[in-house]
C-alpha cells in the first residue's frame, strides 16, 4: 500500500477513536473553574475545555471531507469497512459486488478522493 494511502487510512481510523473520546468527554459534567489561582497559566478544567475544542474541530475537519464525497460506493468503503469496521473484505466486496482487487482499487481511490477533499479543508 502506498504510503499516502496509509497515512489517510490511519487517519480515518484516528478519526474513529476521536469520536468516541469527544462522546466520553461530553458525557462528563461540564468542567468548573474554582477561582483558586495556580502556579501553571491553566488548570485542569482549562486544560480539558480546550482539549475538547481541538477534538472537536479535528473531527468537523474530517467529516467536511467525508461529506463532500459524493460516491455512494466511497462513502461504504471509507464508513462502513474502514471507520466503523463493519464488514471484512469479502464481505464488503459483497456488498459492493466487486471482486477483492477491483475492492481495493475502489478502497485506494476513495481514500485518494478523500485526501483531497480533506486537504481542501480550512
Amino acid at each position: 500500500m502506498r504510503q499516502d494511502v496509509k497515512k489517510i487510512r490511519n487517519l480515518l481510523k484516528q478519526y474513529a477513536k476521536l469520536k468516541r473520546d469527544l462522546t466520553a468527554f461530553n458525557q462528563v459534567s461540564s468542567p468548573s473553574f474554582d477561582g483558586v489561582s495556580s502556579h501553571s497559566s491553566r488548570n485542569g478544567a482549562e486544560s480539558r475545555l480546550i482539549n475538547h475544542v481541538d477534538l472537536s474541530y479535528q473531527l468537523k475537519e474530517v467529516e467536511d471531507a467525508l461529506n463532500s464525497i459524493d460516491d455512494p460506493q466511497y462513502q461504504f468503503i471509507l464508513h462502513d469497512y474502514i471507520i466503523d469496521k463493519r464488514f471484512s473484505r469479502n464481505e464488503a466486496c459483497n456488498q459492493l459486488s466487486v471482486s477483492v482487487s477491483k475492492f481495493n482499487y475502489l478502497k485506494n481511490r476513495a481514500l485518494e478522493v478523500f485526501k483531497l477533499n480533506y486537504l481542501r479543508t480550512p
